[in-house]
């Protein structure tokens, strides 16, 4: 019993230090950015965030699925120091590999593209901070249920980054000092948190053959397709909407609209992503039952008090003018009561069962039927404003019922066996 509170004391401080790791991300942004927007002005933020957003394409590249994968095999061998040692090794091959292909298409597109020739070193640099930053092994520490190193470096570095922003950026012209900033911070990351894991947990680099990098890289694949998938259909609707209505405000609502959604389904991930190696080590399905029985009618009470209240609460936070996003928000409301069951249905129960692979399935399946959606709407004359965020809502409503079903098959098979 004492052993079970021990663990349970554990998953609670790791989900509290992933919280504490999420919304530092976002106050360190609410002071920085405001900031940045007023030195910088809107052409050269703009340039800014359009690396940004050119980067984000190898950051989802680099981790490859690793932060669900590897975690997976780290939690599952968190006493063997040599296969953890392998496994970061193999991980950081397949990163280095990944860099170095994307590094030779980052200069191809510098030579070739008006765009990023007219100002290749913010690219170069932001790359480099993408490329450096994706060496941390947080698999590592979300696997072994100790997230309080990464966490705590990761809010100082970000203390760090906002002090140093007020302190050297102080004119438009001084935009380079952004990413400098950010690749500082991630070598001074990356450099500390490798030392830990050295000096303090006794986990050295491994050699490692080519089976063991390809049966790692194999393990991971599925689980990027997934990725890949989810950022298809969660990104879709904007781009079709700004085709459909390339003037006026409808892709303004919907953006502000989806902002509350994306931060709600943000709380909740720190809850999954600490469970996840908690159940791949300990299978406590009860823990699940207890969490969904606890939580989802609170997230069901908020979401109808935000549905109610959706237009003095648009005003609020986003403005008078976007008072005609509160009807978009009422229809993706849904997808915020679904979050936390998809989430805990997902990769930390279905792990556990052994079946993880369709984990990744329900969403590849859900992405088609999402695309399938968009072009019966186009095709129909149906595609608004509202039928898409209706069908969004189906799509998430379709993941939830997918791993529902594969459960009751996992756990109808394990009856079926046992008798």
């Amino acid at each position: 019993m004492k052993n079970t509170d021990k663990k349970k004391k554990i998953l609670f401080k790791n989900t509290i230090m992933l919280y504490i790791l999420t919304f530092s991300s976002y106050f360190f942004n609410l002071v920085t950015v405001p900031y940045q927007t007023r030195v910088l002005g809107p052409e050269i933020y703009g340039k800014i965030g359009f690396a940004l957003a050119f980067v984000s394409y190898f950051k989802i590249l680099f981790d490859f699925g690793f932060l669900l994968s590897a975690t997976e095999t780290v939690s599952k061998n968190r006493e063997d120091k040599v296969e953890l040692g392998k496994t970061i090794a193999a991980v950081n091959i397949i990163k280095g590999f990944f860099i170095f292909a994307s590094a030779l298409l980052v200069l191809i597109l510098i030579l070739a593209v008006d765009k990023f020739r007219s100002d290749p070193l913010l690219y170069i640099l932001f790359f480099a901070y993408v490329a450096i930053d994706c060496f941390l092994p947080d698999f590592l520490y979300r696997g072994l249920e100790d997230m309080r190193i990464i966490t705590y470096r990761s809010v100082v570095i970000r203390l760090l980054f906002t002090v140093l922003i007020f302190v050297f950026l102080k004119n438009p012209d001084q935009y380079y000092v952004v990413p400098i900033l950010n690749i500082f911070g991630s070598i001074v990351a990356v450099v500390s948190v490798y030392a830990h894991v050295r000096l303090k947990l006794k986990i050295r680099r491994r050699k490692v053959n080519k089976e063991f990098i390809f049966k790692t890289f194999k393990n991971s694949g599925l689980f990027f397709l997934s990725r890949i998938a989810t950022t298809i259909y969660g990104s879709t609707n904007t781009v079709a909407l700004g085709f459909v209505y390339p003037t006026g405000p409808n892709v303004g609502l919907y953006t502000a609209a989806s902002k509350v959604t994306t931060t709600a389904q943000s709380a909740i991930s720190p809850i999954s992503d600490s469970v996840y190696p908690y159940m791949i080590k300990n299978k406590d399905f009860r823990l699940v039952k207890k969490i969904l029985m606890i939580l989802e009618p609170l997230i069901i009470v908020g979401c109808v008090i935000v549905g109610i209240f959706a237009e003095p609460l648009c005003s609020i936070f986003f403005g008078k003018d976007y008072v005609g996003a509160a009807p978009v928000l009422r229809i993706m409301l849904v997808t915020i009561a679904v979050t936390l069951p998809n989430y805990l249905l997902g990769f930390p129960t279905m792990a556990p069962l052994g079946i993880s692979k369709y984990a990744n399935y329900s969403v590849i399946i859900a992405a088609c039927w999402q695309a399938l959606s968009i072009v019966f709407l186009f095709i129909t004359n149906s595609f608004n404003l509202y039928s898409i965020c209706v069908a969004t809502a189906i799509t998430e409503c379709m993941v939830l019922i997918l791993r529902i079903f594969f459960i009751k098959r996992a756990l109808n098979k394990e009856l079926v066996v046992k008798q």
